[in-house]
Protein backbone atom coordinates (compact mmCIF):
# COMPACT_ATOMS: atom_id res chain seq x y z
CA UNK A 1 0.00 0.00 0.00
CA UNK A 2 1.27 3.62 -1.13
CA UNK A 3 -0.13 6.94 -0.62
CA UNK A 4 -2.24 7.69 -3.86
CA UNK A 5 -5.75 8.79 -4.03
CA UNK A 6 -6.02 6.18 -6.82
CA UNK A 7 -4.50 3.27 -3.71
CA UNK A 8 -6.89 4.94 -0.89
CA UNK A 9 -9.98 3.57 -3.76
CA UNK A 10 -8.73 0.36 -2.49
CA UNK A 11 -10.81 0.44 0.63
CA UNK A 12 -10.69 -3.58 1.70
CA UNK A 13 -6.55 -3.46 2.00
CA UNK A 14 -6.62 -0.54 4.06
CA UNK A 15 -9.45 -1.64 6.53
CA UNK A 16 -7.32 -4.59 6.56
CA UNK A 17 -4.13 -3.02 7.74
CA UNK A 18 -6.61 -0.79 10.40
CA UNK A 19 -5.45 2.19 8.75
CA UNK A 20 -8.43 4.74 8.80
CA UNK A 21 -9.14 6.78 5.68
CA UNK A 22 -10.81 9.55 4.94
CA UNK A 23 -14.28 9.94 5.13
CA UNK A 24 -15.76 12.70 3.02
CA UNK A 25 -15.25 13.17 -0.76
CA UNK A 26 -11.91 14.31 -1.70
CA UNK A 27 -12.48 15.59 -4.69
CA UNK A 28 -15.30 17.80 -3.60
CA UNK A 29 -13.24 19.24 -0.62
CA UNK A 30 -10.60 20.04 -3.34
CA UNK A 31 -12.88 22.16 -5.56
CA UNK A 32 -14.61 24.05 -3.10
CA UNK A 33 -11.34 25.02 -1.71
CA UNK A 34 -9.99 26.14 -5.22
CA UNK A 35 -13.24 28.19 -5.16
CA UNK A 36 -13.42 29.35 -1.79
CA UNK A 37 -9.86 29.17 -0.13
CA UNK A 38 -10.46 29.59 4.07
CA UNK A 39 -7.22 28.41 5.42
CA UNK A 40 -3.67 28.74 4.74
CA UNK A 41 -1.11 27.12 6.15
CA UNK A 42 2.87 27.99 6.09
CA UNK A 43 5.06 25.32 7.37
CA UNK A 44 4.38 22.08 5.81
CA UNK A 45 6.59 19.97 8.24
CA UNK A 46 5.35 17.17 10.68
CA UNK A 47 3.38 19.00 13.50
CA UNK A 48 1.36 20.79 11.09
CA UNK A 49 0.69 16.72 9.60
CA UNK A 50 -0.14 16.02 12.92
CA UNK A 51 -2.13 18.12 14.35
CA UNK A 52 -3.33 21.27 12.46
CA UNK A 53 -4.19 19.11 9.37
CA UNK A 54 -5.58 15.93 11.18
CA UNK A 55 -8.22 18.49 13.27
CA UNK A 56 -9.31 19.75 9.82
CA UNK A 57 -9.80 16.26 8.90
CA UNK A 58 -12.56 15.82 11.94
CA UNK A 59 -14.67 18.62 10.39
CA UNK A 60 -14.47 17.51 6.64
CA UNK A 61 -15.34 14.16 8.41
CA UNK A 62 -18.44 15.34 10.25
CA UNK A 63 -19.33 17.50 7.36
CA UNK A 64 -18.86 20.72 8.99
CA UNK A 65 -16.64 22.40 6.85
CA UNK A 66 -16.07 22.03 3.35
CA UNK A 67 -12.87 23.34 2.50
CA UNK A 68 -9.61 21.86 2.97
CA UNK A 69 -6.18 23.48 3.99
CA UNK A 70 -4.10 25.12 1.64
CA UNK A 71 -0.52 24.24 2.75
CA UNK A 72 2.47 26.24 1.43
CA UNK A 73 6.25 25.99 2.21
CA UNK A 74 8.92 29.17 2.58
CA UNK A 75 11.72 27.39 3.88
CA UNK A 76 12.44 24.00 2.28
CA UNK A 77 10.73 23.80 -0.89
CA UNK A 78 11.68 19.80 -1.34
CA UNK A 79 9.18 19.14 0.97
CA UNK A 80 6.51 19.48 -1.32
CA UNK A 81 7.99 18.67 -4.55
CA UNK A 82 9.52 15.44 -3.49
CA UNK A 83 7.39 14.57 -0.47
CA UNK A 84 3.76 15.79 -0.51
CA UNK A 85 3.37 16.04 -4.24
CA UNK A 86 4.58 12.65 -4.95
CA UNK A 87 1.84 11.05 -2.34
CA UNK A 88 -1.15 13.85 -4.19
CA UNK A 89 -0.84 15.52 -0.49
CA UNK A 90 -1.77 12.77 1.48
CA UNK A 91 -0.09 11.73 4.99
CA UNK A 92 -0.40 8.60 7.55
CA UNK A 93 -1.12 9.97 10.91
CA UNK A 94 0.49 7.46 13.63
CA UNK A 95 -0.80 7.99 17.03
CA UNK A 96 0.92 6.22 19.70
CA UNK A 97 -0.61 5.45 22.81
CA UNK A 98 0.97 5.22 26.26
CA UNK A 99 -1.19 1.66 26.30
CA UNK A 100 1.41 0.49 23.60
CA UNK A 101 -1.55 0.64 21.02
CA UNK A 102 -1.03 2.62 17.65
CA UNK A 103 -3.67 4.48 15.45
CA UNK A 104 -3.47 4.88 11.62
CA UNK A 105 -5.29 7.43 9.69
CA UNK A 106 -4.49 8.93 6.21
CA UNK A 107 -4.52 12.25 6.37
CA UNK A 108 -6.50 14.18 4.18
CA UNK A 109 -7.37 17.37 4.05
CA UNK A 110 -4.61 19.22 2.27
CA UNK A 111 -6.42 20.43 -0.83
CA UNK A 112 -2.86 21.49 -2.10
CA UNK A 113 0.98 22.06 -1.73
CA UNK A 114 2.45 25.49 -2.90
CA UNK A 115 6.25 26.26 -2.66
CA UNK A 116 6.60 30.18 -1.44
CA UNK A 117 8.58 30.64 -4.50
CA UNK A 118 8.67 33.79 -6.42
CA UNK A 119 10.47 31.73 -9.03
CA UNK A 120 7.81 28.91 -9.43
CA UNK A 121 5.83 31.48 -11.19
CA UNK A 122 2.86 28.72 -10.97
CA UNK A 123 2.77 28.39 -7.33
CA UNK A 124 3.18 32.41 -6.81
CA UNK A 125 0.83 33.11 -8.72
CA UNK A 126 -2.07 30.67 -6.73
CA UNK A 127 -0.47 32.53 -3.83
CA UNK A 128 -1.60 35.76 -4.90
CA UNK A 129 -5.20 34.47 -6.32
CA UNK A 130 -5.31 32.99 -2.96
CA UNK A 131 -4.56 35.77 -0.79
CA UNK A 132 -6.76 38.04 -2.82
CA UNK A 133 -9.82 36.34 -2.15
CA UNK A 134 -12.16 37.82 0.23
CA UNK A 135 -13.15 34.26 1.35
CA UNK A 136 -10.17 33.52 3.09
CA UNK A 137 -9.96 33.68 6.75
CA UNK A 138 -7.18 32.33 8.62
CA UNK A 139 -3.43 31.90 7.63
CA UNK A 140 -1.57 30.10 10.26
CA UNK A 141 1.93 29.40 11.10
CA UNK A 142 4.50 26.67 12.10
CA UNK A 143 8.01 28.06 10.69
CA UNK A 144 9.59 27.56 14.90
CA UNK A 145 10.51 31.01 16.44
CA UNK A 146 13.47 31.52 14.06
CA UNK A 147 11.33 32.19 10.86
CA UNK A 148 9.63 35.55 12.75
CA UNK A 149 13.31 36.73 13.48
CA UNK A 150 14.47 39.55 11.19
CA UNK A 151 17.82 40.83 13.05
CA UNK A 152 21.41 39.51 13.12
CA UNK A 153 23.64 38.64 16.13
CA UNK A 154 24.87 42.45 16.58
CA UNK A 155 20.97 43.69 16.71
CA UNK A 156 20.84 45.23 12.91
CA UNK A 157 18.64 43.72 10.34
CA UNK A 158 19.94 40.71 8.64
CA UNK A 159 21.28 41.42 4.86
CA UNK A 160 18.05 39.30 3.24
CA UNK A 161 15.78 41.64 5.25
CA UNK A 162 17.69 45.09 4.67
CA UNK A 163 17.28 44.27 1.15
CA UNK A 164 13.96 43.40 1.01
CA UNK A 165 13.12 47.03 2.77
CA UNK A 166 14.59 48.73 -0.05
CA UNK A 167 13.82 46.13 -3.00
CA UNK A 168 9.57 46.73 -1.97
CA UNK A 169 7.14 44.21 -2.02
CA UNK A 170 7.14 43.06 -5.59
CA UNK A 171 10.85 41.68 -5.05
CA UNK A 172 11.07 40.80 -1.63
CA UNK A 173 12.07 37.80 -1.41
CA UNK A 174 12.58 36.40 2.03
CA UNK A 175 10.43 34.51 4.40
CA UNK A 176 8.37 37.42 6.21
CA UNK A 177 9.14 39.62 3.24
CA UNK A 178 7.04 37.72 0.96
CA UNK A 179 4.25 37.24 3.46
CA UNK A 180 3.86 41.03 4.26
CA UNK A 181 4.16 41.47 0.19
CA UNK A 182 1.24 38.51 0.04
CA UNK A 183 -0.17 40.72 2.56
CA UNK A 184 -0.04 43.74 0.47
CA UNK A 185 -1.92 42.00 -2.40
CA UNK A 186 -4.55 41.33 -0.24
CA UNK A 187 -4.66 45.05 0.22
CA UNK A 188 -4.39 46.51 -2.87
CA UNK A 189 -6.75 43.68 -4.20
CA UNK A 190 -10.12 44.76 -1.30
CA UNK A 191 -8.46 45.07 1.78
CA UNK A 192 -10.51 41.82 2.72
CA UNK A 193 -10.01 40.94 6.92
CA UNK A 194 -7.42 38.32 7.76
CA UNK A 195 -6.15 36.49 10.72
CA UNK A 196 -2.84 35.52 10.65
CA UNK A 197 -2.13 32.89 13.34
CA UNK A 198 1.34 31.59 14.53
CA UNK A 199 1.30 28.05 16.24
CA UNK A 200 4.70 28.00 17.19
CA UNK A 201 5.41 26.53 20.58
CA UNK A 202 6.69 30.74 21.66
CA UNK A 203 5.79 32.80 23.78
CA UNK A 204 3.48 36.06 22.81
CA UNK A 205 3.50 34.15 19.43
CA UNK A 206 1.18 36.81 17.68
CA UNK A 207 3.13 39.30 18.65
CA UNK A 208 6.05 37.90 17.18
CA UNK A 209 4.83 37.90 14.09
CA UNK A 210 3.00 41.00 13.85
CA UNK A 211 6.44 43.03 14.44
CA UNK A 212 8.12 40.85 11.62
CA UNK A 213 5.30 41.94 9.36
CA UNK A 214 4.99 45.57 10.39
CA UNK A 215 8.44 45.72 9.97
CA UNK A 216 8.09 45.55 6.82
CA UNK A 217 4.75 47.30 6.00
CA UNK A 218 7.04 50.25 7.59
CA UNK A 219 10.10 49.86 5.92
CA UNK A 220 8.29 50.06 2.82
CA UNK A 221 5.78 52.90 3.84
CA UNK A 222 8.83 55.08 4.96
CA UNK A 223 10.67 54.61 1.52
CA UNK A 224 6.88 54.69 -0.06
CA UNK A 225 7.11 51.91 -1.73
CA UNK A 226 3.48 50.87 -1.15
CA UNK A 227 0.27 53.29 -0.37
CA UNK A 228 0.55 55.06 2.51
CA UNK A 229 -3.15 52.88 3.84
CA UNK A 230 -1.09 49.92 3.64
CA UNK A 231 0.33 50.27 7.55
CA UNK A 232 -3.05 51.22 8.43
CA UNK A 233 -4.02 48.10 7.32
CA UNK A 234 -1.69 46.09 9.07
CA UNK A 235 -1.87 47.77 12.44
CA UNK A 236 -5.44 47.73 13.03
CA UNK A 237 -6.93 44.37 14.72
CA UNK A 238 -9.97 45.02 12.82
CA UNK A 239 -8.56 44.56 9.22
CA UNK A 240 -5.54 41.98 10.36
CA UNK A 241 -5.57 40.21 13.18
CA UNK A 242 -2.47 38.48 15.16
CA UNK A 243 -4.04 35.93 17.77
CA UNK A 244 -2.03 34.09 20.32
CA UNK A 245 -1.58 30.80 20.71
CA UNK A 246 -0.77 27.89 22.73
CA UNK A 247 0.30 24.60 21.03
CA UNK A 248 1.19 21.35 22.69
CA UNK A 249 1.88 18.03 20.89
CA UNK A 250 4.77 16.05 20.78
CA UNK A 251 5.34 15.00 17.24
CA UNK A 252 9.12 13.60 17.11
CA UNK A 253 11.25 12.46 14.02
CA UNK A 254 9.71 9.46 12.10
CA UNK A 255 10.93 6.57 13.99
CA UNK A 256 12.55 3.29 12.93
CA UNK A 257 10.26 1.49 15.58
CA UNK A 258 7.15 3.05 13.40
CA UNK A 259 8.10 2.29 10.20
CA UNK A 260 8.90 -1.67 10.65
CA UNK A 261 5.50 -1.54 12.27
CA UNK A 262 3.91 -0.09 9.14
CA UNK A 263 5.47 -2.44 6.81
CA UNK A 264 4.41 -5.27 8.68
CA UNK A 265 1.05 -4.15 8.15
CA UNK A 266 1.43 -3.84 4.46
CA UNK A 267 2.18 0.13 4.26
CA UNK A 268 5.33 0.26 2.29
CA UNK A 269 5.45 4.28 1.68
CA UNK A 270 7.78 4.38 4.53
CA UNK A 271 11.17 5.60 2.85
CA UNK A 272 12.59 8.37 4.98
CA UNK A 273 13.67 11.58 2.60
CA UNK A 274 16.34 13.59 3.88
CA UNK A 275 16.34 17.42 1.63
CA UNK A 276 19.22 19.36 0.93
CA UNK A 277 18.43 21.36 3.97
CA UNK A 278 18.74 18.50 6.31
CA UNK A 279 14.99 18.40 6.73
CA UNK A 280 13.79 14.15 7.46
CA UNK A 281 10.31 13.54 5.84
CA UNK A 282 8.28 10.99 5.54
CA UNK A 283 4.99 9.83 3.49
CA UNK A 284 4.12 9.38 7.30
CA UNK A 285 4.64 11.07 10.90
CA UNK A 286 4.43 10.03 14.62
CA UNK A 287 2.78 11.70 17.14
CA UNK A 288 1.39 11.26 20.67
CA UNK A 289 -1.77 10.98 21.32
CA UNK A 290 -2.32 13.85 23.75
CA UNK A 291 -2.63 17.56 22.07
CA UNK A 292 -3.59 21.44 22.90
CA UNK A 293 -4.21 24.44 21.02
CA UNK A 294 -5.62 27.21 22.99
CA UNK A 295 -6.17 30.21 20.26
CA UNK A 296 -7.04 33.72 21.27
CA UNK A 297 -10.58 34.43 19.15
CA UNK A 298 -9.52 37.15 16.72
CA UNK A 299 -10.87 36.65 13.29
CA UNK A 300 -11.90 39.54 11.81
CA UNK A 301 -13.25 37.51 8.68
CA UNK A 302 -14.20 34.67 10.53
CA UNK A 303 -12.76 31.37 10.56
CA UNK A 304 -13.07 27.31 10.43
CA UNK A 305 -15.18 26.00 13.53
CA UNK A 306 -12.10 24.80 15.39
CA UNK A 307 -13.64 24.62 18.26
CA UNK A 308 -16.06 21.44 17.17
CA UNK A 309 -12.35 19.72 16.94
CA UNK A 310 -11.45 20.44 20.25
CA UNK A 311 -9.46 23.84 19.82
CA UNK A 312 -10.10 26.24 22.78
CA UNK A 313 -11.09 29.68 21.63
CA UNK A 314 -10.55 31.71 24.36
CA UNK A 315 -9.18 35.23 25.67
CA UNK A 316 -5.36 36.83 24.69
CA UNK A 317 -4.96 36.82 29.13
CA UNK A 318 -6.16 33.52 29.00
CA UNK A 319 -3.90 32.41 26.48
CA UNK A 320 -1.11 34.03 28.38
CA UNK A 321 -1.58 31.92 31.48
CA UNK A 322 -2.22 28.21 30.12
CA UNK A 323 1.53 28.87 28.61
CA UNK A 324 2.37 30.01 31.89
CA UNK A 325 0.96 27.04 33.45
CA UNK A 326 2.43 24.70 30.71
CA UNK A 327 6.36 26.67 30.23
CA UNK A 328 6.83 27.70 34.24
CA UNK A 329 5.00 24.87 36.06
CA UNK A 330 3.18 21.76 34.60
CA UNK A 331 5.46 20.03 31.67
CA UNK A 332 8.44 22.23 30.28
CA UNK A 333 10.35 22.38 33.49
CA UNK A 334 9.70 18.71 34.18
CA UNK A 335 11.18 17.82 31.11
CA UNK A 336 14.37 20.03 31.56
CA UNK A 337 14.76 18.38 35.01
CA UNK A 338 14.56 14.83 33.22
CA UNK A 339 16.74 15.85 30.34
CA UNK A 340 19.37 16.97 32.85
CA UNK A 341 19.53 13.60 35.06
CA UNK A 342 18.58 11.84 32.36
CA UNK A 343 22.08 12.42 30.48
CA UNK A 344 24.01 12.26 33.61
CA UNK A 345 22.36 8.88 34.41
CA UNK A 346 23.31 7.23 30.88
CA UNK A 347 19.63 7.30 29.63
CA UNK A 348 18.76 7.90 25.71
CA UNK A 349 14.55 8.00 26.34
CA UNK A 350 12.68 10.25 27.95
CA UNK A 351 10.17 7.26 28.95
CA UNK A 352 12.84 5.02 30.07
CA UNK A 353 13.21 7.43 33.03
CA UNK A 354 9.69 7.08 34.31
CA UNK A 355 10.76 3.89 35.33
CA UNK A 356 13.72 5.63 37.72
CA UNK A 357 11.93 5.72 41.01
CA UNK A 358 14.28 8.72 41.69
CA UNK A 359 13.69 10.51 38.72
CA UNK A 360 9.77 10.10 38.83
CA UNK A 361 9.87 11.41 42.48
CA UNK A 362 12.26 14.28 41.63
CA UNK A 363 9.60 15.66 38.89
CA UNK A 364 6.83 14.87 41.35
CA UNK A 365 8.01 17.12 44.13
CA UNK A 366 9.32 20.05 41.40
CA UNK A 367 5.95 20.03 39.95
CA UNK A 368 3.56 19.46 42.90
CA UNK A 369 4.98 20.43 45.69
CA UNK A 370 7.18 23.31 44.42
CA UNK A 371 5.36 24.54 41.27
CA UNK A 372 1.56 23.97 41.80
CA UNK A 373 1.92 26.92 45.19
CA UNK A 374 2.45 29.31 42.55
CA UNK A 375 1.19 28.27 39.37
CA UNK A 376 -0.93 30.59 37.06
CA UNK A 377 -4.25 28.79 36.56
CA UNK A 378 -5.79 30.00 33.30
CA UNK A 379 -9.43 28.58 34.63
CA UNK A 380 -9.81 26.44 31.90
CA UNK A 381 -7.52 23.65 32.48
CA UNK A 382 -6.57 22.60 35.74
CA UNK A 383 -2.73 22.69 36.39
CA UNK A 384 -2.92 19.66 38.85
CA UNK A 385 -4.91 17.47 36.30
CA UNK A 386 -2.10 18.88 33.18
CA UNK A 387 0.47 17.56 36.15
CA UNK A 388 -0.75 13.97 35.92
CA UNK A 389 -1.58 13.85 32.59
CA UNK A 390 2.19 14.51 32.30
CA UNK A 391 3.70 12.54 34.55
CA UNK A 392 1.12 9.42 34.22
CA UNK A 393 0.36 9.35 30.36
CA UNK A 394 2.59 11.42 28.01
CA UNK A 395 6.35 10.90 29.44
CA UNK A 396 5.92 7.66 30.41
CA UNK A 397 4.38 6.66 26.73
CA UNK A 398 7.07 4.13 25.55
CA UNK A 399 6.15 4.67 21.98
CA UNK A 400 7.72 8.03 21.76
CA UNK A 401 10.90 8.58 21.04
CA UNK A 402 12.18 11.56 22.76
CA UNK A 403 15.62 11.40 24.40
CA UNK A 404 16.90 13.47 27.40
CA UNK A 405 19.48 14.78 25.00
CA UNK A 406 17.36 16.31 22.76
CA UNK A 407 15.49 18.08 25.19
CA UNK A 408 18.76 19.54 26.79
CA UNK A 409 19.38 21.43 23.57
CA UNK A 410 19.49 25.20 24.64
CA UNK A 411 19.19 25.06 28.31
CA UNK A 412 20.30 28.20 29.06
CA UNK A 413 18.01 29.82 27.06
CA UNK A 414 15.35 28.02 29.25
CA UNK A 415 16.10 28.20 32.49
CA UNK A 416 14.78 31.32 33.36
CA UNK A 417 11.08 30.84 32.28
CA UNK A 418 10.84 27.32 33.30
CA UNK A 419 12.23 28.17 36.86
CA UNK A 420 13.30 31.68 37.01
CA UNK A 421 9.51 32.80 37.41
CA UNK A 422 8.56 30.07 39.71
CA UNK A 423 11.63 31.72 42.11
CA UNK A 424 10.57 34.98 41.53
CA UNK A 425 7.28 34.34 42.47
CA UNK A 426 8.07 32.79 45.67
CA UNK A 427 10.32 35.63 46.37
CA UNK A 428 7.32 37.72 46.19
CA UNK A 429 4.76 35.99 48.10
CA UNK A 430 5.69 36.80 52.07
CA UNK A 431 3.58 33.63 52.81
CA UNK A 432 6.12 31.44 51.07
CA UNK A 433 9.92 30.75 52.18
CA UNK A 434 11.78 30.76 48.67
CA UNK A 435 15.22 29.25 50.48
CA UNK A 436 12.43 26.30 51.29
CA UNK A 437 13.20 24.72 47.39
CA UNK A 438 14.29 22.39 47.41
CA UNK A 439 14.41 20.21 44.17
CA UNK A 440 14.67 23.56 41.28
CA UNK A 441 17.76 24.39 43.12
CA UNK A 442 18.84 20.39 41.95
CA UNK A 443 18.37 21.07 38.70
CA UNK A 444 20.13 24.04 38.92
CA UNK A 445 23.36 22.13 40.29
CA UNK A 446 22.36 19.23 38.39
CA UNK A 447 22.81 21.20 34.94
CA UNK A 448 26.00 22.72 36.23
CA UNK A 449 27.72 19.13 36.90
CA UNK A 450 26.06 18.48 33.23
CA UNK A 451 28.39 20.47 31.41
CA UNK A 452 30.77 19.10 32.37
CA UNK A 453 30.20 16.62 30.12
CA UNK A 454 30.84 13.13 32.25
CA UNK A 455 28.42 10.73 33.39
CA UNK A 456 27.87 9.48 36.84
CA UNK A 457 30.04 6.40 35.64
CA UNK A 458 32.69 8.59 34.60
CA UNK A 459 32.22 8.50 31.17
CA UNK A 460 32.09 11.52 28.97
CA UNK A 461 29.52 12.71 26.42
CA UNK A 462 28.71 15.15 24.47
CA UNK A 463 26.55 17.91 25.52
CA UNK A 464 23.60 19.27 23.64
CA UNK A 465 23.87 22.28 21.34
CA UNK A 466 23.82 25.64 23.72
CA UNK A 467 24.52 29.08 22.23
CA UNK A 468 26.28 29.82 26.09
CA UNK A 469 28.18 26.41 26.09
CA UNK A 470 31.64 27.70 25.08
CA UNK A 471 31.96 30.15 28.01
CA UNK A 472 30.35 28.36 30.46
CA UNK A 473 32.72 24.85 29.51
CA UNK A 474 35.53 27.52 30.42
CA UNK A 475 34.44 28.71 33.90
CA UNK A 476 34.17 25.41 34.55
CA UNK A 477 37.19 23.78 33.10
CA UNK A 478 39.25 23.68 36.30
CA UNK A 479 36.04 21.80 37.68
CA UNK A 480 37.21 17.34 37.93
CA UNK A 481 34.90 15.05 39.30
CA UNK A 482 36.45 13.29 42.69
CA UNK A 483 38.56 16.17 42.87
CA UNK A 484 38.71 18.96 45.46
CA UNK A 485 38.23 22.52 44.01
CA UNK A 486 36.77 26.03 44.93
CA UNK A 487 33.20 25.32 44.05
CA UNK A 488 32.36 29.03 44.71
CA UNK A 489 34.92 30.23 42.57
CA UNK A 490 33.80 27.69 39.38
CA UNK A 491 30.26 28.84 40.24
CA UNK A 492 29.58 31.90 41.19
CA UNK A 493 29.97 33.90 37.34
CA UNK A 494 27.21 31.58 36.53
CA UNK A 495 24.61 31.48 39.40
CA UNK A 496 24.40 35.05 39.58
CA UNK A 497 23.94 35.61 36.10
CA UNK A 498 20.33 36.68 36.04
CA UNK A 499 20.24 36.01 31.80
CA UNK A 500 20.17 32.54 32.63
CA UNK A 501 18.78 32.16 35.12
CA UNK A 502 16.00 34.81 35.48
CA UNK A 503 17.39 35.68 39.14
CA UNK A 504 20.96 36.15 40.63
CA UNK A 505 20.25 32.94 42.59
CA UNK A 506 22.37 34.47 45.43
CA UNK A 507 20.13 37.40 45.87
CA UNK A 508 17.22 34.77 45.70
CA UNK A 509 18.98 33.33 48.62
CA UNK A 510 19.58 29.77 46.50
CA UNK A 511 23.06 30.38 45.28
CA UNK A 512 24.69 28.51 48.05
CA UNK A 513 22.37 25.65 48.34
CA UNK A 514 23.09 25.21 44.73
CA UNK A 515 26.70 25.02 45.47
CA UNK A 516 26.52 22.68 47.88
CA UNK A 517 24.60 19.85 45.77
CA UNK A 518 27.10 20.52 43.43
CA UNK A 519 29.80 19.59 45.35
CA UNK A 520 27.92 16.51 46.27
CA UNK A 521 27.27 15.93 42.51
CA UNK A 522 30.79 16.03 41.24
CA UNK A 523 31.99 14.19 44.52
CA UNK A 524 32.68 11.17 42.20
CA UNK A 525 31.51 8.16 40.53
CA UNK A 526 28.31 7.17 41.59
CA UNK A 527 27.26 10.69 43.40
CA UNK A 528 24.81 12.19 41.23
CA UNK A 529 23.07 8.82 42.11
CA UNK A 530 23.56 8.82 45.90
CA UNK A 531 22.64 13.06 45.61
CA UNK A 532 19.53 11.94 44.28
CA UNK A 533 18.53 9.59 47.12
CA UNK A 534 19.94 11.51 49.72
CA UNK A 535 17.52 14.57 49.32
CA UNK A 536 14.63 12.37 48.25
CA UNK A 537 14.83 10.79 51.61
CA UNK A 538 14.97 13.92 53.47
CA UNK A 539 12.16 15.79 51.59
Amino acid sequence: MRLSDIECNQKEQWAAAGIKLPGFNRKAMKEATRACPQWVHFGAGNIFRAFPAALQQKLLNEGIEKTGIIVAEGYDYEIIRKAYRRQDDLSLLVTLKSNGTIDKTVIASVAESLTVDRQDEADWSRLQEIFASSTLQMVSFTITEKGYSLYAPDGSFRLEVQKDFEAGPYKADSYIGKLAALCYWRYTHGEAPLSLVSMDNCSHNGDKLFAAVDAYAKAWTERELVDEGFLAYIENPETVAFPWSMIDKITPRPDDSVKKMLEECGFTDTENLITSKNTYVAPFVNAEETEYLVIEDAFPNGRPALERAGVIFTTRDTVERVERMKVCTCLNPLHTALAVYGCLLGYTKISEEMKDEDLVKMVERIGYREGLPVVTDPGILSPRKFIDEVLQIRVPNPFMPDTPQRIACDTSQKLSIRFGETIKEYMARPKLDVTALRFIPMVQAGWCRYLLGVDDEGNTFTVSPDPMYESLAKQLEGVRIGEDCDVHEALSPILSDARIFGVNLYEAGLGHYVEEVFAELIAGKGAVRATLKRHLSEA
